[in-house]
């Protein structure tokens, strides 16, 4: 078992005031250009911090956030997980690429759902259509569907949602073949395996946090009541609302079925299920719609389905969501606030209803709740339920007001706040609404920085992936994608440009930052934090960034 004590750091002296983190999400350093949302927003604030503050930059992608390559773009769930842990952690992609590497995937509960369909029964995946990497990877449903063949399974149906965000936007009729060539061999050999049900991301099914329910309630009528606009193809569906809403992102794709003979396919008693998605946020409220008793109120569910339902992973460990997973993720012990919590220091975090659970679930290492409900407050800001890009602004006034008052009250010694706006106005793709964003946030860190200094504490600014920094598509010389209009091509993912890293201490310590960690990224926070907090390292955590040796 891990020893959670830690002792007094013999080189710093303990902090005045409270030290402070501060995630400004989805905010990179990118080419500094004119597609550079975050180099043209007017951002006095953070321009001054960084110049006053002792600044570099860190990773926040790839195997220094413990995915499989470098290649891989960081996520808010990997990046909070890692910064919370203070070392690299293997992150579900990597976990999920290695159950599919040596089969493990396709024991357990996946033997579960196959052995109990029904006589007459199918299998139905379900998932985000992509392989950005972020929430899924399109190749695992694509070989989910060859193991379902060898294994005898007569019928599947594949209910899409497609992505536009991680992946360049409208490419969904790319995942679309891909997917349906997978399918073909086993359709001329008297397989019924097809496409039965398309919708955008953001409209079907893939709400968090429980900021909209509609959404999850618009997928479950597809799905299972078979409700929707009814095409023969999926790649005929897209076409159509491709035509008739002007500058349709593949997010927002309205949900439709794809029909044979004039007939929806939905999901039936006898019938199994696997949501293929690895990334636990946006699969929790879909588990709860399928596995909820009759206390469920979230949205009428109707008719609700006698099925075998599994996710890809093990998304709440302690809810236990879902009941049967393929892979499960690994729960991190001994994280920062775990540590925190132990010692006798008290914690406060807080962000809007998007991020909130990344900076609690994801950065207490996968884990609900708090490690002690005496020393941690957690507040959520209830964020807006419509399309962000048209209130920019978000709530960044909101979760300043909140940090504050508890900067004010000097009941905690560490406290750690996340600005949603680079990120969540950053997926629209659109340059305007994410400018208005990233200026929402320089003010409201102008205010923060106010109350920080008043009691004489610590800030440390940073970030947990690319996202504002880098609003089109680029080839490989860095220059801008056109689309067939000559326009550049807009951009809605995230970035695998390094974040910023920025430490301010009003108590005036007196330390630098280290010039020998070159490669530092996103599990070198924790351990910063620490020490900044004059306290010791534990011994599995990686380096701090700061000399503290006088």
């Amino acid at each position: 078992m891990t020893d959670l004590h830690i002792n007094k750091h013999s080189s710093i002296p303990k902090a005045k005031g409270p030290v402070v983190v501060i995630i400004i999400d989805g905010v990179g350093i990118g080419a500094r250009d004119e597609f550079d949302a975050f180099y043209l927003a007017r951002t006095p604030v953070l321009e001054s911090l960084f110049e006053t503050g002792e600044y570099r930059t860190l990773l926040a992608h790839g195997t220094a956030v413990g995915l499989p390559t470098d290649g891989d773009l960081g996520g808010s769930e990997v990046g909070h997980n890692t910064m919370g842990a203070g070392r690299i952690i293997d992150q579900g992609p990597k976990l999920v690429d290695n159950a599919f590497a040596d089969d493990s995937v396709f024991s357990g509960h996946w033997k579960n759902v196959i052995s109990n369909i029904g006589a007459g029964g199918a299998l139905h995946l379900v998932g985000l259509l992509s392989d950005g990497g972020i929430h899924s990877n399109d190749r695992h449903m694509h070989q989910m569907i060859e193991r379902a063949r060898s294994e005898g399974v007569q019928r599947l149906y594949v209910h899409v949602l497609l992505d536009g965000r991680d992946v360049p936007d409208k490419t969904g009729h790319q995942y679309i073949s891909a997917l349906e060539s997978v399918m073909a061999p086993y359709c001329e050999a008297g397989m019924d395996y097809r496409i039965v049900s398309v919708g955008g991301r953001m409209v079907s099914v893939m709400d968090r946090y429980n900021a909209n329910w509609s959404v999850v309630e618009t997928g479950w009528n597809a799905m299972v009541h078979g409700q929707g606009p009814q095409f023969k193809t999926a790649i005929e569906g897209l076409a159509h609302y491709r035509h008739t809403i002007e500058d349709l992102s593949d997010q927002y794709v309205p949900a439709y079925l794809v029909v044979a003979d004039n007939k929806p396919t939905t999901i039936n008693d006898g019938d199994g299920v696997i949501l293929v998605n690895f990334r636990g946020d946006r699969a929790i409220e879909l588990c709860a719609a399928f596995e909820g008793k009759n206390d469920f109120t979230a949205f009428n569910r109707g008719r609700v389905p006698d099925i075998s339902f599994a996710g890809m992973m093990l998304y709440d460990g302690d809810l236990g969501i879902p009941a049967q997973y393929l892979v499960k993720p690994p729960r991190t012990s001994g994280c920062l606030s775990e540590y925190l919590a132990a010692n006798g220091i008290r914690q406060f975090a807080c962000a809007e209803t998007q991020k909130y659970g990344h900076v609690t679930y994801f950065w207490n290492g996968n884990r609900s709740g708090m490690f002690d409900s005496e020393l941690e407050e957690y507040v959520e800001i209830l964020s807006d339920v419509c399309p962000f890009e048209q209130r920019p602004w978000m709530k960044s006034a909101e979760t300043a007001d909140a940090l504050i008052d508890a900067i004010n009250s000097n009941e905690y010694q560490f406290l750690r706040v996340n600005f949603a706006g680079g990120d969540m106005v950053g997926h629209s793709g659109l340059m305007e609404p994410t400018i208005v964003a990233l200026e929402s946030i320089d003010l409201s860190v102008g205010r923060v920085l106010k109350a920080i200094k008043q009691v004489k504490g610590c800030v440390i600014l940073t970030a947990d992936h690319g996202n504002a920094e880098d609003m089109v598509e680029r080839d490989k010389t860095g220059q801008a994608l056109l689309d067939e209009e000559g326009a550049p091509r807009r951009r809605t993912a995230h970035s695998l440009n390094p974040v910023p890293f920025c430490i301010l201490d009003y108590a005036q310590r007196g330390f630098s930052m280290r010039d020998d960690l070159p490669s530092g990224g996103l599990a070198n926070l924790a351990p910063t934090i620490l020490e900044l907090l004059g306290i010791t390292v534990p011994r599995e955590y990686t380096d701090s960034l700061i000399d503290v040796s006088g």
